[in-house]
């Protein structure tokens, strides 16, 4: 960062961003040598189910604080632009909203959530280092820490009479699961997420496009109760691997940072990349908005090498994902070449993460109690009434007059 320019900083931190919302003032900082606070919430009611991998069941997927599983989830996505908030400079702070999910409709297993946020603390620094990045100026806090506080409590009392039920219900409709009769606790979600920008000093919210009626709200209800306005840096919803958005219930549509490689594989090849179209395509995404960044964050300069050996011919070279969709949209670039190196570049990023998380007895132990195994039940047989029409039914006995001899 010490060699990085203002503008260098800031092409960095908004980098495969789909919008940023109040820019000037993550620009005035950066002119001024400052580093942006930057908060990123993930919510742990909403990770998918644990994968089996060897003997511990050890899942990955998160999605930010409200996103209704969709990409930004560390899949690696949003891990990867954390990574590049770091590397210009920004302080990170990671809110473990454990209230947050409590709010939107009580699904927050609030029993385990101490050793979940262990969790996500092993798992987010493991990847963070993986990539080279420093993790000196990232911090996590849990939302229960600070948000039963007396300031924070007043501060919920003084907007929720400020907000209207319809702006409630708009700022929080893609993010809280809504009903007819929903708890009242579906309108507070998105009054504690803007109080959270106060309530951790930051200068900017990360999350992804499917916030943004909250950010807009954001921008409006601040200066209600005499905050000052925030910056929003939104990332896109990146296609998963079945084509369709990532999402934790469709467990081949991503991939877990801890991942056995042969499932990691499997999951490449199965992935739907239709011949020259990119829209929609999983596996070029992961280039665009995974491999390209982390190669730069690790080497200085992106690049993706495609491997056209078995054909006797130089690989393709890519820095840019302009020239990669150029190239697979006139079939230079196709699906057979393209996943195997996919695979390969995954691998490789994940495999200090595994090593990492073997090496930790800890972190072993934290996943167990985080995510103990699902008991299943045996279920009883139940004895079938064949009935007395039932074929070979046994038939009412009738007396034998040679008995009654």
């Amino acid at each position: 960062m010490a060699d990085m320019s203002a503008s260098e900083r800031l092409a960095l931190i908004t980098e495969n961003l789909q919008e940023v919302l109040n820019q000037p003032l993550i620009e005035d900082i950066l002119a001024e040598g400052g580093h942006p606070k930057i908060y990123w919430g993930i919510e742990l009611a909403r990770l998918a189910n644990p994968i089996a991998d060897t003997s511990v069941r050890i899942p990955f997927m998160i999605t930010d604080d409200n996103n209704t599983e969709s990409n930004t989830s560390i899949y690696a996505v949003p891990a990867v632009k954390i990574a590049q908030f770091l590397a210009a400079g920004c302080d990170i702070t990671v809110l473990i909203a454990d209230i947050h999910a409590y709010l939107d409709n009580l699904k927050a297993p609030l029993e385990l959530v101490e050793y979940r946020a262990k969790y996500y603390q092993f798992i987010i620094t493991a990847m963070l280092q993986a990539v080279g990045v420093a993790t000196e100026k990232l911090k996590f806090v849990l939302g229960s820490s600070y948000q039963t506080s007396s300031k924070y409590v007043m501060d919920v009392y003084k907007l929720s009479s400020l907000v209207t039920e319809h702006e409630a219900k708009r700022a929080g409709s893609e993010i809280v699961k809504q009903s007819n009769a929903g708890p009242l606790s579906g309108l507070l979600y998105p009054i504690l997420q803007i109080l959270d920008e106060e309530h951790l000093g930051c200068d900017a919210q990360f999350g992804g496009v499917d916030q943004r009626k909250l950010f807009a709200a954001s921008i409006d209800w601040s200066s209600k109760v005499g905050h000052r306005r925030r910056a929003h840096l939104m990332n896109p919803m990146a296609p998963g691997l079945t084509g369709g958005k990532m999402s934790s219930s469709e467990e081949d549509s991503k991939i877990d940072l801890l991942e056995a490689p042969e499932s990691v594989r499997k999951k490449i090849r199965k992935a739907q990349t239709a011949p020259r179209e990119v829209e929609h395509n999983g596996i070029l995404a992961f280039v665009q908005y995974v491999l390209l960044p982390v190669s730069k964050l690790k080497n200085g300069s992106p690049e993706f090498r495609v491997s056209r050996e078995r054909d006797g011919l130089e690989p393709l070279v890519y820095t840019n994902i302009e020239k990669m969709h150029e190239d697979y949209k006139n079939d230079v670039l196709t699906p057979q070449l393209l996943k195997p190196c996919v695979a390969d570049a995954l691998i490789e990023i994940m495999a200090p993460m595994r090593a990492a998380f073997e090496a930790s007895p800890e972190w072993q132990e934290v996943a167990i109690k985080a995510y103990p195994p699902v008991q299943k039940q045996k279920k009883e047989k139940k004895q079938k009434d064949k009935g007395t029409r039932h074929p070979g039914a046994m038939k009412e006995e009738t007396p034998n007059p040679a008995e009654n001899q």
